[in-house]
């Protein structure tokens, strides 16, 4: 018989003053005999034992499988199966269990050997009486051995938690030493490709190539952008939003995006309510997780766009143990595509982590939305197995609906100018002249200077007003920003606008841009530039401390 299940005894009580403690332990023995005894021993010494008896290989390794236990307990010698061999299958199971050797025959040699492979001690059976103290301290020290293993992987996790970190650190580090000189580059090609484009007849053979840069151009400026968001670099303008319209607002567009082999529909909760965060981030977020889901189903599928409401109290953070006690408004994402197994996930928000072939992805869209959640003080997590489908959570903070006044008083025409003065300060020479060309061909006078200190000059040089000023953030000597403090003492009626591929902080708390700033990020179209000038001039826009 391979297997006996033995039922506690309850007529051995156990001694005076010790308290039943449920003990579940294997027991290897081919004598039901010697079981009986062991068990005895054990409600001798307060234990209730819950046992399963096993003479066989076979029969112990599906106990093994079929159970946790506490303890095995072990004879030295049976028929075709012994104590070695018993070990070996413990030790194969992967269950960190005490084992101790208990036989009759065992020499002191054999029971050193078997202490050597891994058996915590070895107990005669005529000397039962060390078997209740042995089995205390093994379930002591294993308790040990659990809390240290506990405590080794959250090491573990945190060591590997902060490389994440440092890694992620990294990439924001590279993006901003880059994206400041890399957006200038951008800017000057993008803008005279836009001139050159003018200048081209529509049947002109160079204008392809005149249209092939500016697309190269425009590529590359969207993935500079993904590299700051993603390291919460890029600087945004949050306003008060109702999730519900962004989603509305983007649901032709990502129709068209995920193709009409795919089912896509929205389930909007007319509470879902308002959040706070800047309108492009959260379009590209939902664009983002839209192209993940439409790559998921190549075969088609569904993919639906969720919003609620969401309250997290006190008694319910181990649910969202990332999340304080209070309102959200949720953003879910849902598809039912190949899904991802756990390796993915665990590396899903890494910079340029993809398992898409070569050329199919950049590694950077899952990453930059979980830099967007978190500059808007967001979460984002993910459900996902294979075959099953994956669904994107994205938390928000629920604010008071009560709508910013709107800074636009009108959107002048692409072409509008002035003549107006602007003080342009740019270091970048291509960036300086390319502003400086399509401000003069738009009427405007324009004084040109090449750092902060040079523009101070220049305004006191300068006889006559000063309408605005045009000026890059990060500039050598001195920067915009301290320049434009500096200007307001003898020009204090000067609007300001502020330009930069890269800002670290100058613009407000973590590259969120205050109300009283207005704000050009390079890498800029001329129709931008104008009409972004021409916003500032009418707008009364007035830089403050």
């Amino acid at each position: 018989m391979d297997k006996i299940i033995i039922q506690p005894n309850q007529s051995e009580p156990p001694e005076t003053g010790l308290a039943n403690k449920i003990l579940r332990v294997l027991i290897a023995d081919d004598s039901e005999n010697d079981a009986l005894l062991l068990l005895r021993a054990l409600r001798k010494a307060g234990y209730q034992p819950v046992h399963e008896r096993v003479c066989a290989a076979p029969a112990m390794k599906a106990a093994l499988e079929r159970q946790t236990w506490d303890m095995v307990i072990s004879d030295y010698e049976m028929p075709n199966f012994g104590g070695f061999e018993a070990l070996q299958l413990l030790k194969e199971s992967g269950h960190d269990v005490p084992f101790i050797l208990v036989s009759a025959v065992v020499s002191e040699e054999t029971a050193v050997l078997a202490m050597k492979a891994g058996a915590q001690d070895y107990i005669m059976k005529r000397k039962l009486a060390r078997l209740a103290p042995a089995i205390e301290r093994e379930l002591r020290e294993a308790q040990t051995r659990v809390a240290r293993k506990a405590a080794e992987e959250a090491l573990r996790q945190s060591e590997e938690q902060l490389r994440q970190a440092q890694k992620i650190e990294a990439v924001g580090r590279l993006a901003a030493g880059v994206a400041h000189d890399f957006n200038n580059v951008l800017t000057a090609i993008m803008g005279h490709s836009e001139l050159l484009l003018r200048q081209l007849d529509a049947d002109d053979p160079r204008r392809k190539n005149a249209e092939q840069i500016e697309k190269a151009a425009g590529t590359a400026a969207a993935l500079t952008r993904q590299l700051l968001t993603f390291s919460r670099k890029q600087v945004i303008e949050p306003r008060v939003l109702k999730l519900n319209a962004v989603v509305l607002n983007m649901e032709n567009m990502v129709r068209r995006l995920i193709g009409e082999d795919i089912e896509f529909r929205t389930v909007l909760d007319p509470a879902a309510g308002h959040i706070q965060a800047d309108p492009c981030q959260i379009e590209q977020v939902i664009m983002n997780l839209a192209v993940n889901a439409r790559d998921a189903m190549p075969n088609g599928g569904k993919l639906t766009v969720t919003t609620a409401s969401i309250t997290v109290d006190k008694s319910q953070l181990h649910n969202f143990p990332d999340l304080c006690a209070r309102d959200y408004v949720m953003l879910a994402i849902a598809d039912t595509g190949t899904g991802m197994s756990d390796e993915v996930k665990a590396h899903l928000f890494e910079p340029f982590f993809t398992t898409k072939p070569a050329g199919k992805g950049t590694g950077l869209g899952l990453a930059t939305c979980f830099g967007i959640v978190k500059q808007n003080t967001g979460h984002i997590s993910v459900q996902s197995e294979l075959g099953k489908g994956t669904a994107f959570k994205v938390y928000f903070p629920r604010v008071p609906s009560a709508l910013e006044p709107s800074r636009v008083h009108g959107t002048p025409a692409p072409s509008a100018g002035g003549s107006e003065t602007v003080l342009l300060v740019e270091d970048d020479p291509s960036v300086r002249g390319l502003a400086a060309a399509i401000l003069r061909e738009r009427g405007y006078t324009v004084v040109e200077a090449v750092n902060g200190e040079e523009g101070l000059r220049a305004a006191r040089q300068h006889h006559g007003k000063i309408d605005l000023l045009f000026t890059d953030v990060v500039m050598p000597v001195m920067g915009g920003k301290e320049m434009a403090e500096a200007l307001r003492a003898s020009h204090p009626d000067t609007k300001v606008l502020f330009t930069s591929g890269y800002t670290e902080d100058a613009m407000g708390h973590h590259g969120v841009l205050r109300p009283d700033i207005a704000f050009l990020q390079k890498p800029y179209l001329t129709a931008t530039l104008v009409r972004k000038v021409r916003q500032v001039l009418d707008e009364g826009l007035i830089h403050s401390r």
